[in-house]
């Protein structure tokens, strides 16, 4: 049987894949697991649920809701907040877990439901299976009066912009930003957090109506926000996600800047403050030639990773590091959060501009980005890869060639017959020509 949950929860299609039965299943399972500390401990569990503004969420909370409660577990519902907020809330609230419905960039139709431990942290495969395995039998079944109660958490999104406004050093006064909030959870909650931190804030992409969420803004569609920071001449344009783990950039002029480039900017910036841990920052095997480049030219460690951001947040926790991210905008301050954070990161960025005295553009200049050229080769056996020294061979003779100023990277989809390659180069030519070659031979020899 396949495994349920997928690299960040369970992810679907809701109404099809992801049903109030199944939302109702797993909040049980969930209960059996992460609630058992709280039972042997001999109190009720207390569970944080949140969720995105998609209009399945309706449904699927109150699945899950109902799950918990029936299972004896008292459940603070804070409503439509980013997941990042869940995050803090479960450790703010001393909770025993969470649980967060929403699929993050993903469209409308999609949506998710991922779960958070106490303290706020992402679950561990083990524990993921252990709740699969309790789905299968039988639930706790609470009566009378050990059912669970209801609440809503009242004060949810003020806590967690205190929190917000805590991490900065430094008024965000002077500096006119641009929030594409992407119809989504960030929507009430960054717009807040901006101004009250002192920037003049135009928003855009923050009226939510259950099914655009995603659509044509936010951090996957940035030509609107590039567009409206022009127009308007601001300083910079932060873009989230639906549900705000992930934050992108655009400098005054419109240029993108991504994750890497953030990484880059908060890294050096942390280091001059006495703030990043061990001198090291956390990336992906994903991230761009450039951001090693820069982190070596300012002696900082860098530290790679399996791509996802669970796996960036094991690498910060198993050495107690502060910094880490994915080129997507998933950036990880693990002093202030306990997962990727748009909000924080927006804010962060902001800061470093108002106590430079820099614009964004001279900042992100800190890292030249490499021409990155990646193409997914289909209809191919992706476990073959590991074993074929033809295509081991022949990708390191062209790395070897490319030298200092590039890298190869072959990596097998983890659900499909996909491999990716992946080729950075001084020259974008060169990247692509050695990427089709290098996707050609891996069509000969691991065709289907």
């Amino acid at each position: 049987m396949s495994r349920l949950f997928g690299t960040d929860g369970v992810r679907g299609l809701a109404g099809s894949d992801i049903t109030a039965e199944l939302a109702m299943s797993l909040a049980q399972g969930a209960a059996v697991v992460l609630g058992r500390e709280a039972r042997q401990a001999d109190r009720r569990p207390v569970a944080v649920i949140a969720r995105d503004p998609r209009v399945s969420g309706d449904f699927i909370s109150a699945s899950v809701a109902a799950g918990l409660a029936a299972s004896g577990v008292d459940v603070q519902d804070a409503g439509v907040i980013p997941t990042p907020a869940a995050a803090f809330l479960v450790a703010d609230l001393g909770a025993d877990f969470g649980v967060m419905v929403s699929a993050s960039h993903n469209p409308a139709p999609d949506n998710g439901i991922k779960f958070f431990a106490r303290g706020g942290v992402k679950l561990a495969d083990e524990i993921e299976n252990e709740i699969e395995v309790a789905m299968g039998e039988k639930p706790i079944r609470a009566v009378a009066g050990d059912v669970g109660r209801i609440d809503r958490f009242a004060d949810a999104e003020d806590r967690y912009v205190v929190h917000l406004l805590s991490t900065l050093d430094v008024s965000l006064g002077g500096l006119h930003v641009v929030l594409d909030c992407a119809h989504g959870a960030a929507s009430g909650i960054s717009p807040d957090a901006f101004a009250d931190a002192g920037a003049r804030v135009t928003v855009i992409g923050n009226d939510p109506d259950g099914v655009n969420i995603n659509r044509d803004v936010g951090s996957t569609h940035l030509q609107l926000l590039q567009q409206t920071v022009k127009d308007v001449g601001a300083d910079l344009g932060i873009a989230h996600d639906g549900d705000a783990d992930r934050c992108l950039a655009v400098d005054a002029d419109g240029n993108i800047v991504d994750g890497d480039q953030i990484m880059a900017i908060l890294a050096v910036s942390s280091k001059r403050r006495g703030l990043l841990k061990d001198n090291t920052l956390v990336a992906t095997v994903m991230s761009n030639l450039g951001l090693r480049v820069a982190m070596e030219e300012h002696d900082i460690e860098m530290v790679q990773t399996k791509v996802g951001d669970r796996y960036v947040l094991q690498a910060l926790n198993a050495s107690g590091l502060s910094l880490g991210g994915e080129q997507s905008g998933h950036i990880i301050f693990t002093d202030a959060a306990t997962t990727g954070d748009g909000v924080l990161t927006g804010l962060q960025i902001a800061a470093e501009m108002a106590r430079t005295g820099k614009s964004l553009a001279e900042l992100a200049s800190v890292m030249t980005v490499y021409p990155q050229v990646l193409v997914n080769v289909t209809g191919v056996d992706r476990l073959g890869l590991a074993g074929d020294t033809e295509i081991d061979r022949h990708a390191a003779t062209i790395e070897a060639e490319l030298g200092d100023t590039g890298r190869v990277l072959l990596r097998p989809s983890g659900t499909e017959n996909v491999i990716r390659v992946m080729v950075e180069a001084a020259d974008e030519l060169r990247a692509r020509a050695a990427a089709d070659e290098l996707a050609e031979l891996i069509k000969v020899r691991l065709g289907e």
